[in-house]
């Protein structure tokens, strides 16, 4: 794999994935041109009083840590430190959206209130990813590079937010409509953050991850829509990505979820194919066929009573 967001399917497509995939991609992206890189601007600097992730100085990608994150009352409150931070940020990144913005803005603007709260950004330096933030555009699913191309009306953006305070990562993500979206995107885009709050309403101690997998699942197939097997929902505290892999799709994957432990949901549906074609600069992800793609993601602490969502403005 190419870095540690990618992780290879462990489940074989069963037949209705193969009947639904590229089920609706159609005519929506007929008279719109695909998705192309534009100029990446130099990474921002981080203040040296700033605590950096000890990854910054490697150009390599982490292994995903094992063993899930499970949290003390002390540890609980600096994940929610963390979170609150990144929800924050997101919301802030989620009012800048309009025709005509470039990504790079969007990092900017990032990048800025991350280290003004004195945090770090958690994407900047991660197995060499050059920016503060993730910017996934129409077809990209996930992990795009801000750059100089300029949001335009009709586009729909994924805006992914990780932020490394007090040592603990807080990760978030959504998926934010630029001017006069066509009511298919806004559909799409609705039904992947009700399948992220779906699943997240099933979390508890003791229950199996797969159930996870099966709610999404479920309820996207309600609407023909495709989920992404590739990339997947992760442990995240004091590293950034650690057990369990959580699979968004219908599995058999073993494991129960435990009091304590943080971890990711990151949904990404999309309207025609599923399939991820990764671009030359190792990152970013685009659908195969073109069709539109959307993600949500929060970061959730296992209570006793369920699941509080950690990244919740």
């Amino acid at each position: 794999t190419r870095n540690t967001f990618l992780l290879p399917s462990r489940t074989q497509c069963n037949l209705a994935d193969l009947l639904f995939n590229g089920r609706n991609s159609g005519d929506l992206r007929k008279n719109q041109r695909r998705l192309q890189p534009g100029k990446v601007s130099p990474p921002l600097s981080v203040p040296d009083h700033i605590p950096k992730p000890p990854y910054v100085k490697s150009r390599l990608s982490p292994a995903i840590a094992r063993g899930p994150q499970i949290h003390d009352e002390q540890g609980m409150e600096c994940m929610r430190a963390s979170g609150r931070l990144a929800a924050q940020v997101l919301e802030y990144a989620g009012t800048l959206i309009k025709p005509g913005l470039t990504t790079d803005e969007i990092d900017k603007a990032v990048h800025q209130m991350i280290i003004d709260n004195g945090a770090y950004p958690s994407p900047l330096g991660y197995g060499g990813f050059p920016k503060s933030v993730c910017t996934s555009v129409n077809e990209c699913i996930c992990h795009g590079i801000p750059d100089s191309r300029q949001l335009k009306d009709g586009d729909i953006i994924n805006i992914d937010v990780t932020v490394y305070l007090n040592g603990y990562h807080g990760d978030t993500s959504a998926t934010f409509l630029c001017g006069d979206v066509n009511d298919e995107a806004r559909k799409l885009v609705q039904v992947t953050r009700e399948c992220l709050y779906k699943a997240i309403s099933i979390c508890a101690p003791g229950v199996e991850y797969s159930r996870i997998g099966k709610t999404i699942n479920d309820h996207a197939d309600k609407f023909k829509f495709g989920v992404v097997r590739q990339f997947v929902g992760h442990g995240v505290g004091r590293v950034f990505h650690a057990d369990p892999v959580i699979l968004h799709y219908r599995n058999n994957e073993h494991g129960r979820i435990l009091f304590g432990q943080t971890f990711t949901i990151e949904p990404m549906l999309t309207m025609g194919s599923t399939k991820p074609v990764i671009w030359s600069d190792n990152w970013t992800a685009v659908t195969e066929d073109g069709s539109l793609s959307a993600q949500f993601e929060h970061t959730i602490l296992i209570t006793e009573n369920g699941a509080e969502i950690l990244t919740q403005s």
